[in-house]
């Protein structure tokens, strides 16, 4: 097998730099997605809602195809389908379009302190509305305490909307357990399953999910284009519009449909479902081997979040005794998200690492692997033994690893200012 040398470690033959182990940020666009849109781009142009020629008849019938797709997936009618330009998108229309539909029943809405931006921001928005927002803390493991929800519902919550995996650390929650609770006291239930959907089964009808999001790239889709599921009955879920026009997707979601993006969405759901089964297999075999070597070689290091609830492709760790801009740039052929803010240009630890207890150092040194549809077994030794090496490089380097391997409690030195 020919490699080419880096350091002291060799890329195998059919490893191409750099290389892409982040896939909860984006995923590549499945070929087979990029065919199916191919048309839409060119002779299939048409206005899906130009009602009256046989251009605007075609692209609509992409789309009402795509509608199938997505609802499919999840457990839906299509009907209950809304196309939007992606979760962000969704997450405001759900949230914002709930408030405001039933702020004559109550203005409380239940969220939590991992969720991601696109929700937490929302929520802060509508508290400057008026509306009164608890953020549920999670336990060490990234989880939230059943009993701490109960507990915050009261006669005025309207609303509680809880991520169906995290982002970051691809921590699953008890999502059924949480629409039974919020069905049985007649709250409505939004889950942020950017992460979850094509990745692991759900059912909006099982799991008692009112309204759900969900966007196209992170199923090796196109980007720009999601979707937001609104349940039509037991109960029938109304949501005021965010973005007013024409009256498209049943008066909740004017403008213009994205088409090619779409039908792209609509395949990209299909795949997802028809490989869920072998590719979360596959996924889980990989991820697993990727910790089974980092493990098998370098001490103080941990994975962050529950192990037991997590997703098929997600891996995040932390590197103790590391310091993190210096690991990222030791590995910097392959890409991969750290556990500082990505967010924004400066170097804040993660506030969903921060929020299972970790400390700055800790959450700095922190690396999340995305696995995805595309990678390989060679990927995931390459990317081991990349890593380890530069760890250990970069321990020979720290005093605090050596104080720590020389039995010092490193916690309970006093510093000297200088």
């Amino acid at each position: 097998m020919s490699t080419t040398e880096i350091g002291n470690v060799s890329v195998p033959a059919g490893v191409n730099l750099p290389l892409y182990m982040d896939n909860h940020a984006t995923t590549p666009l499945d070929p087979r997605v990029l065919e199916a849109m191919m048309p839409y781009f060119t002779t299939v142009f048409g206005n899906a809602a130009s009602r009256n020629h046989s251009f605007g008849w075609e692209a609509e019938a992409g789309v009402e195809k795509a509608r199938e797709q997505v609802a499919k997936l999840i457990g839906a009618t299509a009907k209950e389908i809304i196309f939007t330009s992606g979760a962000t998108e969704s997450n405001n229309l759900a949230i914002k379009g709930i408030a405001e539909m039933y702020k004559e029943r109550g203005n409380h809405i239940i969220t939590q302190a991992t969720e991601h931006k696109a929700v937490l921001d929302t929520c802060k928005r509508l508290e400057k509305s008026g509306y009164r927002v608890t953020y549920l803390p999670v336990k060490a493991d990234g989880l939230i305490d059943i009993e701490d929800l109960k507990l915050a519902m009261d006669d005025k919550t309207i609303l509680v909307s809880i991520m169906f995996a995290n982002n970051e650390i691809g921590v699953i929650q008890p999502v059924a357990e949480i629409g039974k609770l919020c069905h049985e006291r007649g709250v409505l239930f939004h889950t942020d399953a950017v992460q979850a959907v094509g990745k692991i089964p759900v059912d909006v009808n099982a799991m008692n999910i009112d309204a759900l999001s969900l966007s196209g790239h992170k199923i090796y889709g196109p980007k720009g284009v999601g979707a937001l599921y609104v349940r039509r009955r037991n109960p029938r879920v109304q949501i005021s519009e965010q973005i007013n026009g024409g009256g498209h997707e049943r008066g909740m979601r004017s403008g213009t449909l994205n088409v090619p993006g779409i039908v792209g969405l609509g395949k990209a759901c299909e795949l997802a479902g028809e490989e869920m089964v072998a590719e979360t297999k596959r996924l889980i075999a990989l991820r697993d081997k990727l910790k089974a070597k980092l493990e098998g070689a370098l001490d103080y290091i941990h994975v962050n979040g529950s192990w037991e609830h997590r997703l098929p492709g997600n891996l995040n760790m932390s590197f103790v005794y590391v310091e993190g801009e210096s690991l990222l740039m030791g590995i910097n052929e392959i890409a991969v998200s750290s556990g500082s803010a990505c967010t924004s240009a400066t170097l804040e630890p993660s506030y969903v690492l921060k929020a299972l207890g970790l400390g700055d150092d800790v959450a700095h040194s922190s690396i999340r692997f995305g696995l995805g549809r595309f990678n390989t077994e060679a990927e995931v030794d390459y990317v081991a033994d990349k890593l380890i090496d530069v760890v250990q490089k970069l321990r020979e380097l720290s005093p605090l690893y050596e104080m720590v391997k020389e039995g010092i409690d490193i916690s309970k030195i006093e510093w000297q200012a200088h």
